[in-house]
């Protein structure tokens, strides 16, 4: 039986670890924190646009399993705010134990508080990691899916400081990059003015710090639009990681969807000036706790790969989630990790590896989202199924649909329907 590291336990992380499991490979999976699923403890939309399309034919290709849990704790469906269409809104406080018991049954090792920290290579392979003082861990294959998020050093240098946000640099440690342990160059995002990294694109409010009034609102309809007094509209001040969220509509209102938490479509806002907005006077931030100062900096390092997601350099690692490009959200974390998943078992268990053809939207954006040499041009790139210019991409190739049956025949060309269900 051949065997499988993923070191990361966000969606991407999760996704591949389900996936190589099914595949027949022994997996363990390694978080540095107490829980999975990483941002995705804060997000809570899919199904949006593009992001459709995209589970649709993740679900003929036989890896729909954690939209399924998504869909076991949804609170809304076909949703529409300003740009989406479509949405749906999973439960962020539901999600996590439904995920970790789905890897567990499906035969995953899941190791929480366990940060690789190191690497010992031989021959141009990936040998072992290292997990926090004195143990090592050997595998056949491994998949990095550790985000590209922190530390506290980079949200200084880029950002506003530590904002307290759900990636908890001070209590579980800053992000390790094992590429980078392993000595291969990554490339760093640049925003539109050029500065380094891409801030996190919305915060959290707790719920019940709504007055009661939007707070029915919200919990009924999946939405709130307030419009925002001239004297409190944000500008850019930083460039956001989700750029499908800089049309005028949430610069001149504040967009707030139910996802458990009450998601604000702002990457920071200052208190005081939250708190002068009708019905927020008594508002708390949930995530980040320092939501009024900042957000987390992401797009920090990107690792060069093909579009296997096997990484330049390295016989045996695989990448998946924001390391395989600048790709953004859950969905496009949930495909890369499966196609890393997928070929990190099938290099362990000596099959041939997998390239999703660009005739599938999950294929398109794969190869779409290759950095190549990470010139300008492709350092300031935001990919996302849901919007901006990938979701643009999809409706001039055609990819974009929301027809089940359409997007089957689709998969059923390709000859690779269920080819992900082991």
């Amino acid at each position: 039986m051949g065997s499988v590291a993923v070191i990361g336990g966000g969606w991407a992380g999760c996704s591949a670890a389900l996936t190589a499991a099914r595949l027949g490979a022994q997996v363990i999976l390694l978080e540095r924190a107490d829980m999975l699923l990483g941002t995705g403890l804060v997000g809570g939309i899919y199904r949006n646009n593009g992001r459709l399309t995209a589970i649709l034919e993740a679900e003929e290709l036989g890896f729909g399993q954690l939209f399924a849990a998504m869909d076991s704790v949804a609170r809304h469906h076909n949703l529409r705010f300003p740009g989406h269409e479509h949405a749906s809104l999973y439960d962020v406080t539901l999600i996590e134990p439904l995920v970790r018991e789905l890897l567990l049954l499906s035969g995953v090792e899941v190791r929480l508080r366990a940060r690789a920290v190191d690497v010992t290579l031989a021959e141009g392979r990936l040998l072992k990691v290292a997990v926090g003082k004195g143990e090592e861990l050997a595998a056949d294959a491994f998949v990095e899916a550790t985000g590209t998020a922190g530390g506290m050093t980079q949200c200084s240098r880029f950002g506003h400081g530590c904002a307290m946000c759900i990636i908890r640099c001070p209590s579980f440690g800053s992000r390790v990059s094992i590429a980078g342990k392993a000595g291969l160059e990554e490339v760093m995002g640049l925003g539109i003015d050029g500065t380094p990294g891409a801030m996190s694109g919305s915060c959290k409010l707790q719920k019940e710090s709504l007055a009661p009034p939007l707070r029915e609102q919200l919990e009924k309809e999946g939405v709130l639009i307030i419009p925002l007094p001239a004297a409190l509209r944000r500008g850019n001040e930083r460039d956001k990681v989700c750029q499908q969220y800089n049309l005028p509509a949430f610069k001149e209102n504040l967009v707030i969807l139910d996802t458990g938490h009450a998601k604000m479509m702002v990457p920071y806002f200052p208190l005081d000036e939250l708190r002068q907005v009708p019905g927020l006077d008594t508002s708390r931030y949930a995530d980040p706790y320092a939501g009024g100062v900042g957000n987390s900096i992401r797009f920090t390092s990107i690792t060069p790969r093909d579009d296997r997601l096997k990484v330049e350099g390295l016989g045996n690692l695989f990448c998946a989630g924001e390391k395989a490009g600048f790709l953004v959200g859950h969905t496009e974390a949930v495909v890369t990790g499966a196609l890393a998943g997928y070929n990190a078992a099938a290099l362990s268990l000596g099959r041939e590896l997998l390239i999703l053809p660009e005739t599938l939207a999950c294929g398109d954006i794969i190869a779409f989202a290759n950095i190549g040499g990470g010139g300008l041009e492709q350092r300031s790139r935001r990919i996302t199924f849901s919007g901006s210019q990938y979701f643009v991409r999809m409706k001039e190739l055609g990819l974009y649909s929301a027809d089940r049956a359409a997007v089957r025949r689709r998969v059923a060309r390709t000859g690779l329907q269920s080819v992900f269900a082991g």
